[in-house]
């Protein structure tokens, strides 16, 4: 070597990163051209992670502190360089850097519903979302699986895997914490803990610890909520299907005056209107009955005036009809399907 290479010919003394960079987790440290100086000073700052990679491997971990780069510091490298240790002179190797702080407030939430199963539904579809934070804890790990030889590696680079990895194991978080979907949203705080369990082996596969992880909000599909809605309904009735039938008709009536008024609703229509005049026929027969029964009272004996029978199921057919009308309205059923269903109903109104 010449003496004018000898004089161009770079070295380093100190190497050190300041992370001015925020969501940065890997950092290269600059090394085109350049070597080592012997006894260099390596500082490696709290929340940070340094490794030393020779010619593809991973050499050196290097934790908070500061170093001076001989071979006593540098077993490993020193190792693989086959130096003796009166042998001084400069040496090239990759250095990286990486942030071991936790990288708050990632999100993670359903694009889709998602299949769960449930004790009390059997099989719902739900959506949810919240907050998780994680940290790099295995750079060597971390090197190796993800960030590479790239010069730096972000978080923003790294969130769609993690978030990926979160709705995989919804899952499985439903399954360990045994809550029924209607307890979830009392329970988000069990909820998140069984999530970060079951996610936490896939993270420590990256070298990365999951932290903490929230859930902010857990629902239904507004199609799935609907029906929940209309079960809770019947819950809270219970056995008292007379005031059910009350309720139904009541809140039929307007529905079938606007079809009326408007020349027809339809098929579905028909069915609701002849399911609410049966049900209002009925409830006016009962009410005529109580009246004459209480204008006679006193009076001679006479042959009590009785309402016009109903068919035994009435209810039933009624709730039956207007199931069927709601199918044929969202084409479930097809007219010559719901026509048949409704004629096989009617004959049991005879």
């Amino acid at each position: 070597m010449g003496l004018m290479d000898f004089i161009k010919k770079q070295f380093i003394d100190i190497i050190q990163w300041t992370e001015d960079d925020n969501g940065v987790l890997a950092y290269r440290f600059p090394m085109q051209d350049f070597e080592i100086q012997y006894g260099a000073s390596l500082t490696v700052r709290e929340s940070q992670m340094a490794v030393f990679v020779n010619e593809g491997k991973v050499a050196d971990v290097f934790g908070p502190g500061m170093y001076k780069l001989t071979t006593q510091t540098l077993p490993v490298l020193t190792y693989l360089k086959n130096w003796d240790k009166l042998f001084e002179s400069p040496f090239k190797s990759d250095v990286y850097f990486f942030s071991t702080r936790q990288q708050v407030d990632q999100r993670w939430g359903t694009t889709q519903p998602v299949t769960i199963r449930d004790k009390d539904f059997g099989a719902v579809r739900l959506r949810a979302f919240g907050n998780y934070s994680y940290r790099v804890v295995d750079p060597k790990k971390f090197h190796t699986e993800i960030s590479g030889t790239r010069e730096r590696y972000t978080v923003t680079e790294l969130d769609g895997q993690l978030r990926g990895l979160m709705l995989q194991h919804i899952s499985d978080a439903v399954a360990q914490s045994g809550i029924p979907f209607l307890d979830l949203a009392a329970n988000q705080v069990e909820f998140a803990k069984a999530l970060q369990e079951a996610t936490q082996p896939a993270f420590d596969a990256l070298g990365l610890k999951l932290e903490m992880v929230t859930l902010q909000n857990v629902s239904l599909p507004e199609e799935l909520q609907k029906i929940l809605d209309q079960k809770i309904g019947m819950g809270m009735i219970g056995q008292n299907m007379g005031q059910f039938m009350q309720y139904q008709t009541a809140q039929a009536i307007p529905k079938l005056a606007e079809g009326v008024g408007s020349g027809g609703g339809g098929v579905a229509g028909d069915a609701m209107g002849l399911g609410a005049g049966l049900a209002l026929g009925q409830t006016m027969a009962q009410q005529l009955q109580q009246g004459l029964t209480g204008a006679n009272q006193g009076a001679q004996p006479a042959a009590p005036v009785q309402p016009q029978p109903v068919s035994q199921g009435a209810d039933e057919v009624l709730l039956l009809l207007e199931k069927l009308g709601d199918l044929k309205a969202k084409g479930i059923l097809t007219d010559e399907e719901f026509a048949a269903k409704k004629a096989e109903l009617l004959k049991k109104l005879s």
